[in-house]
């Protein structure tokens, strides 16, 4: 099937496919809601949107890029809105990706996504292990660029949570690379002050009247 999404629509439920690392599924989280849960707990509507969080752990870009659009399509159906959220986590530091490619993959996804008409946004890479910390920011800077020059959003995790206390403090008491619950929580505060309910075309909650 065709994953060209329908601009128009009003009324029509949203599909959202959360695509990228473990982090998408909350790992870590004590909760088991992770960042994705609580957007979507902020994301009501009627009808009410459908998040597919489709995360796999230690993923590259190029193993990103060659798998999200067979698995957004099995999700996007026709008759209703799609967008696609790309949340690439830091795999390719480890698995020795250059920069150049990292940014290729990335160029790709966006691409393909804009061809197929899905609107989408990146959400960057978030801090973790702190012998990383200035090539996770590199990466981060190069991911913004990549969205930046396709007119996509992006939301920098990495600038505002490296210096933040809470943040630093869920990372040293879990495993060092992955968040917990207050973690999670301001990752989501991120998306979710980035335009994120203007992007999927939904009043903020709270702020609906009856």
């Amino acid at each position: 099937m065709s994953v060209e999404t329908d601009h128009g629509g009003k009324g029509k439920a949203l599909q959202i496919c959360v695509i990228g690392s473990e982090m998408v599924a909350g790992m870590g989280d004590p909760r088991g809601v992770g960042w994705v849960g609580r957007l979507a707990a902020q994301s009501t509507d009627d009808p009410l949107p459908q998040f597919y969080p489709l995360a796999v752990y230690a993923e590259t870009t190029a193993q990103l890029a060659a798998r999200w659009k067979d698995e957004a399509t099995r999700r996007f159906q026709a008759g209703f809105r799609h967008r696609l959220v790309v949340a690439p986590g830091i795999a390719d530091l480890t698995e020795g990706v250059t920069l150049a490619r990292s940014r290729l993959h990335l160029a790709d996804v966006l691409d393909e996504a804009l061809k197929a008409r899905i609107p989408s946004i990146v959400v960057g890479p978030a801090p973790g292990p702190t012998h990383l910390a200035p090539r996770i920011e590199e990466l981060s800077m190069a991911f913004a660029d990549v969205a930046a020059r396709r007119g996509i959003g992006y939301v920098d995790t990495f600038t505002p949570l490296f210096p933040h206390e809470q943040w630093n403090d869920d990372l040293a008491t879990g495993d060092g690379v992955h968040p917990g619950q207050a973690g999670y929580g301001l990752i989501a505060w991120l998306v979710l002050h980035s335009g994120w309910h203007a992007w999927l075309g939904l009043t903020p909650v709270g702020r609906r009247t009856v």
